[in-house]
């Protein structure tokens, strides 16, 4: 709803906005005290407004992607450093270097899911990534390559930079919240496909995982690019081996290596 559609007697909070930018000039309207409450920075930044703060990146996505029509995502998390292969000789690392095959996979999984979603007219299975650099880039191309849309869930950070060029302009989001930015990946989210990454791919992908593990999150596909990557960083079965974890919790998720096994696994899927 908005101050096009919403229909009652009352001025809408844009029209007294726009007239109090026309009021006369005095210490009283010039105090900060006599600014709109909704329209004033400075008391909106107060810590006494977090709850306002946190409900309102909460509300402001899911209303513009309900205001949109979109019903379900494909998550792609993974790392801001990869490099597409013609750009793999600029690696920092040889590992680096190695793993840009995995920008094209990811290119190549989002662009095969956008063709399924544009079977829905774009509603269902929609690539959701976090708009930055590396396999994000590579997720929202692909959409591009369809012809179709995906979202982009950026935040800000000390050295952040712009939202790739590939998400699409009205579903580029910008958070300061992380676990607000996190929900929105997953409220929506029919797989999850991770490929190899940092802190913030591991993060993502751990809160998934107990999400799923616990029962607070329905089961979905959660799939690993690159076993090697995966087996190398974490040792999931010492996990298991110590009763960290259950042997069970080892189905949660399964490794594959190309955009079409992704493909099979998620349209075979039978949870």
């Amino acid at each position: 709803m908005n101050d096009e559609t919403r229909k009652h007697p009352m001025r809408y909070a844009r029209q007294d906005m726009e007239t109090a930018q026309t009021i006369p000039d005095t210490p009283q309207t010039r105090a900060p005290a006599y600014r709109l409450a909704f329209a004033d920075d400075d008391f909106m930044c107060r810590a006494e407004l977090r709850p306002v703060r946190l409900q309102l990146e909460l509300l402001k996505p899911e209303m513009i992607l309900e205001e949109r029509g979109i019903e379900s995502t494909i998550v792609l998390f993974g790392g801001a450093r990869i490099p597409e292969p013609s750009k793999k000789d600029s690696a920092r690392t040889e590992t680096l270097a190695d793993l840009s095959k995995y920008y094209d996979e990811a290119r190549e999984f989002s662009r095969l899911m956008t063709v399924k979603s544009m079977e829905s007219y774009g509603k269902e299975n929609v690539i959701i990534t976090g708009g930055g650099p590396g396999v994000m880039e590579a997720g929202n191309r692909g959409a591009i390559d369809a012809g179709g849309t995906s979202i982009g869930l950026n935040i800000v950070l000390p050295h952040e930079q712009a939202p790739n060029e590939y998400v699409t302009p009205e579903l580029c989001f910008n958070f300061h919240y992380f676990a607000i930015r996190k929900m929105h990946f997953l409220m929506r989210a029919k797989a999850i496909c991770a490929f190899p990454g940092g802190f913030g791919t591991l993060d993502e992908l751990f809160e998934a995982l107990t999400l799923i593990q616990t029962g607070r999150m329905q089961r979905v596909p959660v799939l690993l690019f690159g076993e090697a990557f995966w087996r190398k960083i974490v040792n999931w079965d010492a996990l298991s081996d110590a009763g960290t974890i259950s042997a069970d919790d080892l189905e949660l998720f399964k490794f594959v290596e190309t955009a079409q096994e992704a493909m099979d696994v998620i349209e075979n899927w039978d949870a």
